[in-house]
């Protein structure tokens, strides 16, 4: 039976597929609307991503993609763990700028859940891990967007344990939530 947890905020779920072992290996339904719909979760999803970060310390993120491209994303982790964060960037909601992270690994076997209106990253925890996630749009470089992953405003804390983290370039000169154009807004029970 899939189980669903709300985080710290309502709308960010933790998604914990049944796993069934036995002496072969194992098998496991990651996705299935009709599982997530059976819980309220009603998604259409349209494109599968994976992602390799040979090292730990790799920092993905923090990124979106505005209307109509708007993502909402459902991450797992196939091999190693990340620590995922997710950013609710919905001007006018009760927890704008505020964020959640959960720790997804292979051997957890499980996975969040991320609506649109969230800048989404995470942070490599070991080498050679392998990130799968489903969106609900297609790419669109004319409304990605990123977000400052140390923007002091959001005050993530990352485990990085006093390393720098490892970033792409167009990471490292994102701007702060502040600088950031408001693409989205927050409508009560949408």
């Amino acid at each position: 039976m899939l189980e669903i947890q709300p985080l710290g905020i309502p709308e960010v779920l933790e998604v914990r597929p049944p796993r069934f072992a036995d002496h072969r290996g194992f098998f496991s339904e990651v996705w299935s609307s009709k599982a997530l719909a059976e819980h309220g979760v009603a998604l259409d999803f349209v494109q599968d991503n994976h992602s390799l970060s040979a090292e730990a310390g790799v920092l993905r993120g923090l990124h979106y993609q505005g209307p109509p491209f708007a993502q909402a994303k459902l991450v797992r982790v196939a091999r190693g763990a990340i620590f995922d964060v997710a950013v609710d960037i919905r001007h006018g909601s009760p927890t704008f700028g505020k964020w959640v992270s959960l720790i997804i690994s292979a051997d957890a076997w499980n996975q969040i859940l991320v609506p649109e209106g969230f800048a989404h990253g995470f942070l490599t925890l070991e080498p050679n891990t392998e990130v799968l996630y489903k969106v609900s749009a297609s790419y669109s470089r004319e409304h990605e967007r990123s977000l400052r992953w140390d923007d002091p405003a959001l005050g993530i804390e990352w485990p990085l344990e006093g390393r720098e983290p490892i970033l792409s370039d167009k990471d490292r000169l994102a701007p702060a939530l502040a600088d950031a154009p408001p693409v989205f807004r927050y409508r009560p029970g949408a």
